[in-house]
């Protein structure tokens, strides 16, 4: 972000939550995050949330679909929306000066979807499409089984896509997705969002016309949040008759907020971040030349997250692989950086934090995540200077924590 970035709040007296970040640039970024994905499913309605984002895009009460792009895309405007496990976004990218007629679209998608029977059988065929494609992409269906075999039991472990079944009676009543928008899409849930060359107040007074007319909700729990101990089950393959075995190992870790979140993000960079200098690269891509890719993540979640590693590598290779991925982790867990490795690591950090920060886009999104978890949006500078008290203890503590083996999963497509 532009060193001359400033970010203003106001939560309207319904409870939707407002984040403005006002920056130089000509191009605005402005959308709604709903804090409510898949996880708010039931078993028999799998699906409806990643459904329900592309059905509102086919028209609203006022609007047909074809008004709404060309609405956006007519100004040079960019609409967008994705799901996740536990949040639905739908945001735009437009000149700063279209702010207001874009809010408003995105308002009444929201507000008020058609959800006519002609217009969603398509878009439940495109979706049906959408299932077959990423079946048959095993480096992205890998994170979904073992999404499934980590939190086996609890509504973490179904797709975001649902199942051609869910789909089917999702899809088949137009009441079924207005009742599950009118239990989850409430005000205290959504996050109005905006980042570009807009006064602050502005943004306020468009949200509080869009929105302040809703009504706060009873605070429910949410039913189908559940979270099981973890499954029994350590180690899962499954033939998938591909040239190469996909692999994934790892486990469960903190959640959003956690006291040991940040040292967990820096360990994960130095373990097996985007970069090409991280240790799991270095070891079975450079040294070795086992694999073309090999990454981890960690993905905390509001109340609980997990860790993975991710490579492909031919059938043979497998076995040493495994157990240079294992090498790696029991170095985090047994051999503490040096003073000058963590220094290393956290100047890294830095320089990549702050070239993300640039892409305007990242941003904006990351910013409305953290003010619907957090009630506030630091700037890329504040949360690495958090990161930065993390010491090499911390680190060794995280690893013992999360990496052992007894705490462990592993998934194989074989």
């Amino acid at each position: 972000m532009q060193e001359n970035s400033q970010t203003f709040y106001h939560i309207l007296p319904n409870g939707v939550k407002i984040v403005h970040r006002w920056t130089p640039s000509p191009v605005a970024y402005v959308g709604v995050m709903v804090g409510a994905g898949t996880r708010d499913e039931a078993p028999e309605e799998n699906g409806m949330a990643h459904y329900i984002e592309h059905c509102v895009f086919k028209g609203t009460n006022h609007h047909s679909a074809r008004q709404i792009i060309h609405a956006i895309e007519g100004i040079g405007g960019e609409i967008n929306a994705y799901t996740t496990k536990e949040e639905t976004t739908f945001y735009a990218a437009i000149l700063a000066e279209h702010v207001q007629l874009t809010l408003h679209l995105i308002a009444e998608m929201i507000l008020q979807p058609a959800f006519k029977k002609e217009e969603t059988d398509k878009e439940r065929m495109v979706i049906l499409d959408e299932i077959e494609s990423y079946n048959d992409q095993p480096s992205e269906l890998i994170y979904d089984d073992f999404e499934n075999l980590v939190f086996a039991g609890s509504s973490l472990a179904m797709p975001i896509l649902g199942t051609k079944k869910t789909l089917r009676h999702i899809s088949s009543k137009r009441d079924y997705a207005l009742n599950w928008m009118a239990r989850h899409y409430t005000p205290e849930r959504m996050v109005v969002f905006c980042q570009g060359n807009v006064k602050p107040e502005k943004i306020f007074r468009i949200a509080e016309k869009e929105f302040g007319s809703l009504t706060m909700s009873p605070r429910e729990p949410r039913k189908h949040r559940d979270l099981v101990v973890c499954p029994p089950e350590r180690e899962r393959s499954f033939k998938k008759h591909t040239h190469q075995v996909h692999a994934m190992l790892g486990g469960r870790a903190y959640e959003i907020g956690h006291e040991k979140q940040l040292a967990m993000f820096l360990l994960n960079n130095i373990l097996g971040g985007g970069s090409l200098n991280s240790r799991l690269n270095l070891s079975l891509r450079e040294s070795k030349g086992l694999v073309y890719t090999v990454e981890s993540t960690y993905t905390p979640l509001s109340d609980t997250g997990y860790w993975c590693i991710y490579w492909a590598c031919d059938p043979e290779d497998y076995p040493y692989s495994l157990e240079l991925v294992r090498h790696e982790l029991d170095k985090l867990r047994t051999t503490p950086l040096t003073e000058s490795g963590l220094q290393h690591a956290l100047q890294q950090l830095r320089g990549q934090l702050a070239i993300s920060a640039q892409n305007q886009e990242n941003s904006a999104l990351a910013m409305a995540k953290s003010m619907l978890y957090h009630g506030a949006a630091p700037l890329w500078q504040e949360t690495f200077d958090k990161i930065a008290k993390t010491s090499t203890q911390d680190l060794l503590n995280v690893a013992n924590e999360l990496f052992c083996d007894q705490k462990s999963y592993i998934l194989s497509y074989i």
